[in-house]
């Protein structure tokens, strides 16, 4: 896996990071800005501009910052170790735990949301950020009343996306119901603690003096300080309050279950973090660009990107504060950032800084992985059939039962033969496989295409094999480009 130290120009990019992050309080977007880039190796490079202490001072690397709603991250992380324990059902309705909530919809036979659906969004409820943000102190007691009161169901579980800090608060309360401590304890216990995040916490009280980053909102040209929250019923919301350097090791140690190298070290299996890092329900696209899919998966956002592969992520915005951290399984970089601003956006420098890595990572020419031996041995016989004719034990041995089913051989010789006369001589030293199923296994072998030059250009099988050992084509169209 490629480090910070391999990328080329190295103090020429490590440099515009920076200055992404400082532009930020230079165009006054925020009175100060702490951001770290990790690599598979850890945090490795930080920087810190503006004002984040009581007195003016810059945001250092030991500055805590509130980093709100990437709080939900550990709140699935958390509801994880409990599942894995044996002790709680994804699929459990969240009403076998808090039974004070009253479902409503659909209105023929109403369903509660299952954990699952809390932890992708898909719950049922509608958004509610201005409001939750202002519930975190709320007590367990006056939570409950809230439930029992009644609240607002916008879709039926399961049937869309819609971000909900108000299921996030109830797996709060699955967390406490469950494990019979306080929502931080536990957290802290279990999660923070064997990973040795010694300055992350909860309770903004106990942060050193000095050390602790104090919250704005701009008014006119003027920043007005905001005072903090305590922990409450809505702290698995996005009552963490943390460094820069412990969050990016958090994201690291997440970012890691994708590494062979990583094994099972943490509190929580590599299996159950990559569960987390998987689209479990869709967004609907803004915009298209570069971005091919989009969902949620357990507290965090992922994105499918056309060049860099999957990025995950997930943004944090408190009265006071924003933040967001942001990073690529494929290579082990990451970015995270915070701003001691009202909902300033910090996802947007972050995006900015993770692009900036990605682009120099793309120009380290990669040595191409060469094509599984299956594949190479399908291929080969497809190149036998197009460049010495068609053969019906070639045929045999790379082509599954249906193929001759679906349309006779007979049929199949004659249509090659007959694409054969129109491209001229073909270069069958020249042919190339080209997977075209990013992200499956193998590489995306599964699908593949055979590209052959000719005369004409290329002569091009794109093939789709099946789901039986030994690997064999179950469909395969010929075409020239």
């Amino acid at each position: 896996m490629l480090l910070l130290k391999d990328l080329p120009e190295r103090r020429t990019l490590t440099a515009a990071v920076a200055e992404v992050f400082s532009g930020r309080v230079a165009s006054q977007v925020t009175p100060g800005a702490r951001f770290v880039v990790f690599d598979a190796s850890g945090p490795v490079f930080d920087g810190g501009f503006g004002a984040a202490g009581a007195a003016g001072t810059p945001p250092g690397p030991r500055s805590r910052f509130r980093v709100a709603s990437c709080t939900k991250s550990f709140t699935a992380a958390a509801i994880l170790n409990l599942r894995d324990g044996g002790l709680l059902s994804l699929d459990a309705p969240v009403t076998d735990y808090v039974p004070e909530l009253t479902p409503t919809l659909p209105t023929s036979q109403p369903e509660a949301p299952t954990l699952r659906l809390l932890l992708s969004m898909a719950g049922g409820f509608p958004t509610d950020d201005p409001w939750a943000d202002r519930q975190e102190s709320l007590s367990n007691e006056a939570f409950r009343a809230v439930l029992r009161a009644g609240v607002r169901f916008a879709t039926a579980p399961g049937t869309r996306y819609e971000y909900s800090n108000l299921g996030y608060a109830l797996l709060g309360q699955v967390i406490e119901a469950v494990s019979g401590r306080p929502y931080p304890a536990y957290v802290t216990e279990t999660l923070l603690k064997p990973l040795g995040l010694d300055e992350t916490g909860f309770d903004f009280a106990a942060v050193p003096v000095g050390s602790l980053a104090i919250g704005h909102r701009k008014a006119g040209d003027s920043w007005v300080t905001l005072p903090f929250s305590g922990p409450g019923a809505f702290s698995s919301i996005g009552g963490i309050v943390t460094t820069a350097s412990d969050l990016a090791r958090w994201a690291g140690w997440l970012c890691s279950a994708f590494s062979p190298a990583s094994g099972e070290a943490g509190p929580l299996s590599a299996a159950s973090r990559r569960e987390m890092q998987r689209i479990q329900c869709a967004i609907a696209l803004e915009q298209t660009g570069d971005l091919r899919l989009k969902g949620y998966g357990y507290g965090l956002v992922v994105e499918q990107h056309a060049r860099f592969g999957n990025i995950v992520s997930h943004s944090g915005g408190y009265p006071g504060f924003s933040s967001h951290m942001r990073w690529n399984p494929e290579t082990g970089f990451g970015v995270v950032a915070m701003e001691n601003a009202t909902y300033s956006g910090a996802w947007m420098p972050t995006s900015e800084a993770l692009g900036l890595i990605l682009e120099a990572a793309s120009a380290v020419a990669a040595p191409e992985p060469a094509a599984p031996a299956a594949v190479e041995r399908l291929a080969d016989g497809l190149l036998r059939l197009l460049s010495q004719g068609w053969d019906d034990g070639t045929a045999d041995a790379i082509f599954l039962e249906n193929v001759a089913l679906d349309i006779p051989y007979a049929e199949r010789a004659q249509a090659l033969a007959t694409l054969r006369r129109k491209t001229g001589t073909v270069d069958a030293a020249g042919a190339r496989i080209v997977a075209t199923d990013t992200g499956a296994v193998d590489g995306g072998y599964g699908r593949f295409e055979l590209r052959v030059p000719c005369a004409m250009g290329d002569v091009v099988a794109a093939v789709l094999c099946g789901p039986s050992e030994p690997m064999r084509v179950q469909t395969v169209t010929w075409r020239v480009e």
